[in-house]
């Protein structure tokens, strides 16, 4: 089993740290701030300090502007180091003066005013705006003419030979011409039928069926008689 190897750097750091805690406390304490919320008080500078150290960083990573985040980082780093120099002997921490105990009474107002605009503050920067919009799908409408082009030519009427004059030729009836409707075109048609049925309940009719597809009414009687 291997045993992690010690880091000098985060030792250094966890020392450092301890010691500018209890700095901390004791400013606090001397300044009329006891039990917990004397505690309380090296925890709200070092979060302030951590908070803007990674404020800057991420502000840098956007290239946005770094000023206010480096404002709370000397704030707090001011807090944390006039602790450490007081307690060195500079303040009599036995009488502590009036405007040390007001900066010690005034300072959970300021931190949280601080930690509310680094955690807050330009939400465009951390949360940008995703616009999403839903786009309906285009009805398909068929260009009547390229379908028209498209088609079979209609055939022609063929006309029976004459009978033998001794006998009057008889009339031949002429069918009737067919349309040659597109797949495509039809499966079309079968959807707007079977929509029209889903909404009103009856079949489609023919001068509809014209209308929607937008085609001349022998080419939509010809789709029709497809759908039946």
């Amino acid at each position: 089993m291997r045993f992690p190897r010690p880091d000098a750097v985060l030792i250094q750091a966890a020392i450092a740290g301890a010691l500018s805690f209890a700095h901390l406390h004791d400013v606090a304490e001397a300044a009329g701030q006891h039990g917990w919320k004397a505690w309380a008080y090296p925890v709200s500078v070092d979060l302030l300090l951590v908070a803007a150290w990674r404020r800057m960083r991420h502000l840098k990573a956007v290239g946005e502007s770094v000023h206010s985040a480096w404002t709370w980082f000397g704030i707090a780093l001011a807090a944390s180091l006039g602790a450490n120099i007081a307690t060195a002997g500079v303040l009599d921490l036995a009488h502590v003066p009036a405007w040390l105990r007001i900066l010690v009474a005034g300072w959970p107002a300021l931190a949280f005013f601080g930690g509310t605009l680094l955690a807050h503050g330009n939400r465009a920067v951390d949360e940008p705006e995703r616009a999403s919009s839903e786009s309906e799908l285009p009805i398909y409408e068929p260009d009547p003419v390229g379908d028209l082009a498209d088609a079979e030519p209609e055939p022609e009427a063929v006309e029976a030979p004459p009978e033998p004059a001794a006998l009057p030729a008889a009339p031949v009836p002429t069918p009737a011409p067919s349309i040659a409707v597109p797949a495509a075109l039809v499966d079309h048609a079968r959807k707007i039928a079977d929509d029209h049925h889903a909404r009103t309940g009856q079949p489609i009719d023919t001068e509809t069926l014209r209308v929607r597809l937008g085609v001349p009414p022998h080419f939509a009687t010809a789709i029709a008689a497809q759908l039946t």
